[in-house]
């Protein structure tokens, strides 16, 4: 038979379980903000095509998105990540969008060009806009930096990548659908066919309307892969056109859709089982 224990006892181990539980507490929040946000995961996918030029067999693409500098991502980590990147020896870089948290508020604008302005890649550096990126009057704050950085900002307007060989694909950029104004048909205008073609698109859920365009890979962010994801349950949040597609990658029909989880977070400073990521695409012909 179970001994009674005393008040005195009783009241210890209620205080001991109680500093257990404070602890696993303070230690989870501490995990949130300031491990996993910081925790950097580079993911390599293979992307093979008949369409990928002989030429282009080989060719590394780096993405990275959704920086939302100003929140908790600062320029400190910014030159942190430019220099992963430069390190990875991309021949094409892709930025997907939210540059800055809110673009008219952010004090440091012309410091953020000399730092984008250092990242290498020899065929060229290419962007989009995100909804942060409009946001806060902020579309022509954006579009200057990006430009003055040496990248080629794609709103609804496409770009060819070529060799000297005479080889070449297709970059295609589509305006963000919450506060842009996106348009297939413009994005692809003129883009010949049977031309492999990557659509930048920092809204993932316009995939399924991608589909229905001569488009063979697909490059989004905006979810932050939910930011704070439940065991069991998934995506704590998710931001509209979002909603279906929130992290990873996905075969829609004949199109491949890969969704970056950012580097940065929004409205909570929190990440957790969502680590921050760099994505490199390596291609090849078949």
């Amino acid at each position: 038979m179970e001994k009674n224990i005393s008040r005195r006892a009783f009241i210890k181990r209620a205080f001991g379980a109680i500093l257990a539980v404070s602890g696993i507490s303070f230690g989870s929040r501490y995990y949130c903000h300031e491990i996993e946000p910081k925790w950097l995961d580079i993911a390599t996918i293979s992307i093979s095509n008949p369409l990928i030029p002989k030429g282009f067999n080989g060719l590394r693409i780096v993405q990275f998105s959704d920086t939302h500098l100003g929140f908790q991502f600062q320029l400190s980590d910014l030159e942190y990540v430019t220099r992963k990147i430069n390190a990875l020896n991309p021949d094409v870089i892709f930025f997907t969008g939210d540059l800055m948290d809110e673009p008219n508020q952010y004090r440091f604008q012309k410091e953020i060009i000399p730092v984008m302005k250092q990242l290498q890649a020899p065929l060229g550096k290419f962007c989009i806009y995100g909804n942060h990126d409009h946001g806060g009057y902020g579309s022509e704050i954006y579009s200057s930096i990006m430009q003055k950085a040496d990248f080629q900002v794609l709103r609804n307007s496409n770009a060819n990548i070529s060799l000297l060989n005479g080889e070449s694909i297709y970059v295609a950029g589509i305006d963000d659908p919450m506060l842009g104004h996106y348009d297939f048909e413009s994005t692809l205008k003129d883009i010949p066919k049977k031309t492999y073609t990557i659509l930048l698109s920092h809204a993932p859920d316009l995939a399924d309307t991608s589909t229905k365009y001569e488009i063979h890979l697909q490059l989004s962010g905006h979810s932050h892969g939910g930011q704070v994801q439940i065991p069991f349950a998934g995506a704590l949040i998710t931001p509209p056109f979002a909603e279906k597609y929130k992290e990873g990658t996905f075969e829609i029909g004949k199109l491949k859709l890969h969704v970056n989880r950012g580097l940065g977070t929004t409205r909570l400073p929190y990440r957790f089982l969502s680590r921050p990521e760099i994505t490199v695409y390596e291609l090849h012909s078949l």
